[in-house]
């Protein structure tokens, strides 16, 4: 029965492992747990709550949910595998009884301490393998604490591209540029900057696939609300005469075909054309139809 305990703890500290693996490192996939808790959390605020949404809250709740999701996995997966061994396989400082603290609880007491290498000593290992893997938890705590910050590190900037080309579709959509004013060589350079700037989010969506359930609030920094207005500045400037013009919203109509793409395949599953999956963008992310 021992060896059963054991191998759950085990599992339980390897699911969390391959979760950060996969919401940090793995450059097109999305971490199972942070996946659960995030598209929990968004479709929670949802019904009713625009205020809610907001405020900004559900993406940054759900991130604080899902490194305390980790941490308290791996606490009870290493607790899991002390507790079989204990009181035998451990000493205990003067005025403690072995046999009254071989709970559960004192192997979850234990487990807290060397993740977060307290190192008080009242409780420590005496076997040889059980040694070595109580310093082996206290380096990974150390990684999740920098898991928590590399996350926080590259979603944010993340998010702050995305608002910023919110923001500058904002400008565009205010300043009405006229047909002919699209058909320059101002045109050209603009639909192949607006271009750069959809492939760059595209690339933030699959690397940090978490920033989608971050609430933009602001309706001039929000890109769910803006993007359907790019698509038809394509759709206007692939009727331009000016062949730099056509090719620049070539290249834009291909960098938004790949954005409703990802959109749709990991998040909106609306199987519609881009435009379906721009307005189901920008109705998921607090915006009415036809408003």
């Amino acid at each position: 029965m021992d060896w059963l305990v054991n191998a759950a703890g085990a599992a339980l500290v390897l699911f969390v492992l391959r979760d950060v693996f996969h919401t940090l490192w793995h450059p097109t996939s999305h971490g199972g747990l942070s996946r659960l808790v995030m598209t929990t959390l968004w479709r929670v605020s949802a019904p009713g709550a625009r205020r809610r949404r907001a405020s900004g809250l559900a993406g940054p709740t759900a991130m604080v949910a899902v490194v305390a999701a980790w941490a308290l996995t791996v606490v009870v997966g290493w607790a899991l595998i002390y507790w079989p061994h204990m009181p035998d396989a451990f000493t205990y400082a003067t005025g403690l009884e072995p046999a009254e603290h071989a709970a559960f609880t004192d192997a979850l007491y234990i487990s807290l301490v060397n993740i977060s290498t307290l190192g008080l000593g009242d409780i420590a290992p005496a076997q040889g393998w059980l040694r070595i893997l109580a310093p082996l938890e206290a380096l990974v705590g150390f990684a999740l604490l920098t898991a928590a910050v590399s996350w926080t590190l590259g979603i944010y900037p993340a998010l702050a591209r995305r608002r910023a080309l919110a923001l500058r579709l904002s400008h565009l959509a205010r300043s009405h540029p006229t047909a002919e004013q699209v058909d320059t060589d101002a045109g050209a350079a603009l639909c192949d900057s607006l271009a750069a700037g959809i492939s760059v989010l595209a690339v933030d969506l699959m690397q940090y696939a978490e920033s989608y359930y971050f609430y933009d609030g602001d309706d001039r920094t929000s890109l769910a609300r803006h993007v359907g207005y790019l698509w038809d500045l394509a759709d206007q400037a692939a009727d331009a005469r000016h062949a730099d013009v056509k090719l620049a919203a070539a290249v834009l109509r291909a960098a938004l075909q790949d954005l409703a793409d990802i959109l749709d395949q990991r998040f909106l599953h609306t199987r519609g054309t881009p435009r379906e999956v721009f307005n189901a963008f920008a109705d998921d992310h607090g915006r009415h139809s036809g408003t």
